[in-house]
This record gives structure tokens, sequence and C-alpha cells, in this order.
């Protein structure tokens, strides 16, 4: 359908860091490593301009290899070109100027944005349509019905941009698969603790990347970290009945698409991911021949531009060649603007709750019940006999009250800790969870509850053996309301439970990024939210730093990430491409985005972690559904042009565009009045004005393809509207007689107040009773 070239939560959970060897402030003879970026690889039909850049190509790296021993460390020659080296400053400065070159950009380090969640989406879709009959199966109680995956589901291939994998969790079984898709060019790779037998019929593919001296354990594509199998498990993984963290979550653990195959390609480790690295799993993806790119990365207090950013770029091209890629929205809510992978080629994703909490409460002295949120496994009595303390009254005499409040070691008095329950603040994000429960127990305190200010969300950590939980500002005043009515004040915390069918879920996690982009507000991101909170998957098998004692390491475990969110997103686009392997890779991101639902299960709007009502800043065009994206009647082809169009409007120049693009049209030029303000026009399932005034109306173009398979139908636009705002749709019915056709249809944007004050937030739905096709829209100030 459409674009065979060009469509993509960049998908990488990542804060950026720098490392020693990466540090800015090394001399110009030192080395580090640059990627040196080519644009598009020439294809095996040369043409003279794709001859001139293999050239360029050969000619720099032939230069480099006898000018520098062993200063290349990855070659990029499949999806696009290029190498990553190791440079001076100067050198870097004289390669951005050679023919072909693009940019040449540092070797950052990023580090990973950091199950029920399936049955939870099925009950969400408010499509009135019969599912495909061999669509996802989401029955806990009926796992057999899901264990011979569907033929054409298992050609599917996600690929995993992470960590690694631990083949032998049984979320990675490939009983009753069929033989590997003769369409795979990929490998396995071995290592001291993995061999080509680690891989299957599941996983077939399995890649490591070492980018630098500084990495010691990256000689294997094993997981060592956990964050890898996690996200694995989740996108693809096998069903496995029985599945539980310690007896918590209990019940059936399977994959959005369980029938698909797995690649890891690791390209992270413990110490972080090198973009390098992630360029070079990008190349090798594009070749190997995967249809789904995972990516749970990316980055976060910084926001690099395009041409230096290493998975826009992979991204791109990995688009360009029919993949889409998932990449994940970050983990720096709730504040405005830090919505990370922006670029409208990627599915960017946001986090949501599900139904599931995990409670431990606090009992306190007379028996009374305060609501706790937390995952621990310890052995104290339910009835409340242990002394309770609030921090800041164990407090040193030279301590800074912030620094008692929130526990630190040296601001507290050992004496007055040993023995109690204590109560700590959680508002300075340098004191982490881990650092406040190692103070509290090297004091000899025996508990831990943490006072979470209510706007940051309460979510259930992990909290090992220690009894430990969380709970609200409006709680904690409960507690220490009773702290000041006695002079002996007790309490106990209770063992972890399972709360199944909590309400209201979905809500939008604190932690997940909100739009809209820093970089442009002409595009709406995220696109779309997913589960991303306390989610259940397979596990590394010799994690004894999250064993409880005298309990073996557990297969599964219990993350919330936008990272969790993105790969729910990747097995649904793998189950969607496996029912319409000719869609383009914008077809299924606009299946994915138009039958998202903005309800929750007490069928009221979806609201944010501080009960305010949830905007598109903060999930896009809703939570994502399981079924509705098999059948959307209606998608928006985001094409090359668009896309080329957009990287004009960015700054971008023609020259440079058709270096980058393969598919750029013979004879494709910049327009010749390119700003930003007309990105909103690229063909995208969401509409995103910037700078509106009032004064004058907006028009913007947008043209959908019926996949109805209705043949002749007519959808009618139905409109909802903002107060101060007009929207006119032009025509209001579109009348398609054939499958497959494509329609236009304007849209046009007037104010009905003099000046607007704030963002404005609408929907555009074409309908036609059967189907219906939904693209929110911003209208920004």
């Amino acid at each position: 359908m459409g674009m065979a070239g060009i469509s993509i939560f960049l998908p990488f959970v990542v804060l950026f860091l720098t490392s020693t060897k990466a540090s800015t402030d090394q001399t110009s003879n030192s080395s580090r490593v640059y990627i040196v970026y080519m644009g598009s690889a020439a294809p095996n039909s040369l043409t003279s301009t794709t001859a001139s850049l293999r050239t360029d190509h050969a000619r720099l790296l032939t230069s480099l290899s006898r000018r520098k021993a062993n200063a290349l460390v990855h070659i990029y020659r499949h999806g696009f070109a290029g190498f990553a080296a190791r440079l001076s400053e100067e050198e870097a400065q004289s390669m951005a100027q050679k023919p072909g070159v693009i940019s040449v950009f540092p070797d950052h380090l990023l580090k990973l944005h950091t199950t029920h969640s399936w049955d939870f989406l099925k009950y969400q879709t408010e499509l009135e349509i019969d599912s495909f009959p061999n669509s996802i199966s989401e029955n806990d109680d009926g796992a057999a019905d899901d264990t011979t995956p569907d033929s054409n589901v298992s050609d599917t291939i996600i690929g995993i941009l992470d960590t690694g994998i631990w083949p032998e969790s049984e979320s990675f079984n490939d009983k009753d698969m069929g033989p590997i898709p003769s369409r795979w060019k990929g490998t396995c790779m071995k290592g001291p603790d993995f061999t080509s037998s680690s891989c299957n019929r599941k996983l077939i593919g399995a890649r490591f990347y070492d980018s630098s001296d500084l990495i010691t354990d990256n000689d294997s594509p094993r997981d060592l970290v956990g964050h890898g199998t996690h996200v694995a498990g989740t996108a693809a993984g096998s069903v496995v009945p029985g599945a539980s963290y310690y007896g918590l979550a209990a019940g059936t653990a399977k994959g959005g698409s369980p029938g698909s195959r797995i690649a890891m390609y690791k390209v992270c480790t413990a110490a972080g991911c090198y973009g390098s690295a992630i360029l070079a799993a990008f190349d090798d993806a594009i070749s190997d021949g995967v249809d789904v790119l995972s990516v749970s990365l990316g980055s976060s207090s910084y926001q690099p531009e395009l041409s230096s950013d290493p998975i826009a770029i992979g991204a791109f091209h990995a688009v360009e060649q029919g993949i889409i890629v998932v990449s994940s929205a970050g983990n720096d809510g709730p504040n405005r603007e830090t919505v990370a992978n922006f670029a409208p080629w990627l599915l960017t994703v946001a986090a949501s709750t599900i139904d599931r909490n995990f409670e431990s409460n606090v009992v306190l002295g007379g028996n009374k019940v305060i609501k706790g949120v937390g995952i621990h496994f310890s052995s104290l009595q339910e009835v409340p006999v242990y002394p309770l303390i609030d921090a800041p009254s164990a407090k040193t005499a030279d301590a800074e009250q912030s620094e008692a409040r929130n526990c630190d070691r040296h601001s507290l008095d050992e004496k007055m800790i040993k023995g109690k329950i204590v109560i700590c603040d959680t508002d300075v994000p340098f004191y982490t969870t881990d650092n406040q429960i190692e103070a509290v127990k090297s004091l000899g305190g025996i508990g831990v509850i943490f006072n979470r200010d209510d706007h940051i969300g309460i979510i259930a950590d992990t909290y090992g053996a220690v009894p430990a939980t969380a709970i609200s500002l409006k709680d904690a005043k409960d507690i220490f309301s009773y702290i000041n009515s006695t002079r002996n004040p007790v309490a106990t915390i209770l063992p972890t439970e399972t709360v199944t069918k909590y309400k209201p879920a979905p809500t939008v996690a604190y932690f997940s990024s909100r739009g809209p982009s820093a970089a442009t507000n002409n595009i709406l991101k995220p696109d779309i939210a997913a589960p991303g909170v306390d989610i259940l998957a397979a596990w590394t098998g010799n994690d004894t730093a999250v064993t409880p004692a005298g309990k073996e390491a557990p297969k599964f475990n219990v993350l919330s990430g936008t990272s969790m969110a993105c790969p729910h997103v990747s097995g649904i686009a793998a189950t969607v491409k496996s029912q319409n392997p000719t869609w383009s890779p914008s077809a299924i991101r606009s299946a994915i985005m138009t039958t998202a639902t903005r309800t929750n299960n007490l069928k009221t709007p979806i609201t944010t972690d501080s009960s305010s009502i949830a905007t598109p800043y903060d999930y896009g065009a809703g939570e994502v559904t399981v079924t509705g994206p098999l059948h959307p009647g209606l998608v928006y082809e985001t094409d090359t042009i668009d896309y080329l169009n957009y990287l004009c409007y960015y700054g971008f120049d023609t020259s440079k565009l058709k270096t980058i693009a393969r598919t750029a049209p013979i004879g494709f030029a910049c327009p010749t009045d390119s700003k930003a303000d007309y990105i909103s026009n690229i063909n995208y399932p969401s509409i995103a004005i910037s700078k509106f005034n009032g004064k004058e109306s907006r028009n913007i173009s947008r043209k959908v393809t019926n996949v109805a398979g209705d043949g002749e139908v007519v959808f009618t636009a139905i409109v909802v509207t903002p107060r101060g705002l007009s929207v006119k749709v032009i025509p209001d019915k579109l009348h398609f007689s054939k499958n497959n056709q494509e329609l236009s249809y304007q849209v046009v944007f007037s104010s009905t107040t003099s000046v607007p004050k704030e963002d404005m937030f609408g929907s555009l739905t074409w309908s036609n009773g059967k189907y219906k096709v939904r693209s929110p829209f911003v209208v920004s100030v």
C-alpha cells in the first residue's frame, strides 16, 4: 500500500549520560568515537549519483584505515552509509567537510528508559466489530487456545534493540512453531555463554555490538541486565501458564504477538547504549529482514538534532525499507515538552496504568488502615506493634531538615531509628528509594513508609525483603495526626496483595513524557499510550539481587516505564502486519492511532495520575486497543514526499535530502517557501497547528485510503470542537467507490474569539456506522 519506501517508539527509553571517554572537555588531540553519517546506502543498481556515494564511502574508509590502524569501530553499509571511528576533534571537523558526508557527531552514551496487561487491553476496545478469527488471543484461563501460532503471525519478525536476551526463559520456547521464514538473513552470534543452539524457531537471531573499550560485559547476546528479556517477552513472548512474581500478578504470561519470531540486537549493557551500536543494529536489522523494530530507548535531558540522532537516522532508513519502528516517549513526565523520539516516521508510545495494583497497607495503632502501594516480601507481624517515627524527628543537630526528611543516612540519629518503621519523604530526586532503604537499614530501622507527593503519582516499586510501601500526601496527614496524638506511636506494614479490577484504569503514568515536542509543535507527539506500569514479563534466570531469602531467582519480574509500553505496541504492530502484509509502516501506525480509546473502565474520559482529564499531549490519540487496528476502515498513508517535505520544512536542503533518501523521486526539490508551519500538512493521522493567533484561519489537507473491504462506502465527518474554535471539514462526506481508493479533504480552523489564550484540543472522526476513524487535533497558541 502507498508508501513502499518510508514510514516508523524510536523505541528506546534512555537518559543521556556522558562517560569519561565521551567527555566534551577533551583536547583536540585526544580521540573519541565519532559517527560519520553519509545518507542512504547505494543500491545494487547504481545511478551516477549512487555510484558517487558508494565511491565517497569507500574512499573515506580506505583513507582512514591507512592513516589510523584500528580506528574503525563500525561500518554501515546495508540500510544507510557511514561508519563509526576513533577520531580527534580536528579529524572529525575535517571529515565533516568531505564529499558525501551529511553529518559527523560524537558517539553519545544513552541509557535505558526504564501478563495481565493484554487482557485489560482486550476489554478496553470500543469497536463494535468481531475481530478477525486469527487475531491475538487474550484468554488467561484458556492458554491452550494460544499455543498454536497462526502461520501468518509466525512469519512476522520483531527486532528488538536492547540489553540482550535470556534464551532459556520459557517465554522464548518454540513449541509448535514452524520453520524459520526463508527470507530471514540474520544470525545467532556466539559468545562465552551463548551458542548457536541458544537460538531456536522463536528466537531466530541474536547479535551484540562492542562500541567502546569501557564496555566489558558485551561479548555475548546474553542479557545481564534484564531489560531486554522483559521487553522481548512483552512484545512476543510465548504463552506461559502459571507465571507470577513470587505469587504476585499470577496468571498466564504472553506477549502481544506470541506467534511472532524474535531477533535481539544487544546495543546496551549496564553502562548504557552507544549511538554507534544503535546505528549498527539498525543497519543489520534492515539487512536481516525484520518486519517491526522495537526500541525502548531514547534521549532524555537533551533533544538531539535529527542529523545527529542515531535513533531518528536509523529509523528513517528502516522505514524506507518498509519496517515499522516503535519507540518509547521517555520517562521525564509529567512536565510539558519532554517527549523524546519526535520524528514523524516513528510511532512514539506513552505509558499508562492497567486495572491491577499491588497494595501493601499500613496499619496504625488502634487498627486504622492507611492505603499503601509497593511490592515486598517481609515477615512483619500483621498487628501494629512496631515503633513508628517520622524521619525529621530523628534529625541530628547539624543536619539540614530536607536531608533528614529524605532519610539521608548522615542526617539521622542511629539510636532514634533503630528498631523502628521510618517515614521518608521523596521530594528530592537525588535520593532514590533504594538509597533511602539502605540508609534506614544501616541505622537499624526495620521498615520504610515513603511519603509521595500526590502530583507525582504512586506506583508499586519493588523493595525486596525490606518492609516498605508508598502512601499519598493526603494519607500521610492521617499518620502524622496519629503520631502527634500518642506518646508511643506504633504501626506495621502488611504483606503485598494483588488487587485486580482496579478503577479507574487506564490513567496516564506520571513519569510518562509529555508533548508537545520541544522541536516542533506541528506534529503531535506522543502518538499513542499503552500499559507501562507494573508489567509482568520474562526475566533473567540468575538475578539474585531481587531474590528474597530462601527463594530461587525469579523467572518473571515486574517493571514500569515507557520501555514497557513500547513493546505492547510493537506486538500489536506485528499482528497487524501479519494480517495485512502489504501495508506500509505508516498504514499500520494509522490503524493503531485511529482506533485508540479515550475512555477508562468507568466509561469516563481517561485521566492523568493527578486526576485531570488527559489531553493529546499526555497520550496522543489515546490508549491502544488490541483488535481495532486489525480493521481500521480508513488509513492515513504518510509517503516519501511527506517525510522529505518535513525535512525541508525542518531546515534540510534539497542536495542533502537526495543523499539521505534513496527513495527521493527524480526531480524532487524542497518547496521554495519552506517553513516549520507547513509541517502541519504532512499526511499524519493526527493534526497539530502552532502559533495560532486567531487573526486568520488555517487550512490543513489530509488524504485517507479506504481499507474497509466493503467496496462502495460513504464516511461522514464528525467534529468535536473546543470552545473558541470553529472547525469546518470540506467535504464533510467521503464517497468511496472501491477498496484502496484514496480521497482528500481539508480542515479549516478559525477562531471564534479575538485572541485564543490557551491550547485547544478536539477531534475529527470519519464514520460509516461500522467504523470510527478518529484523529485528535491540537491548536496551540
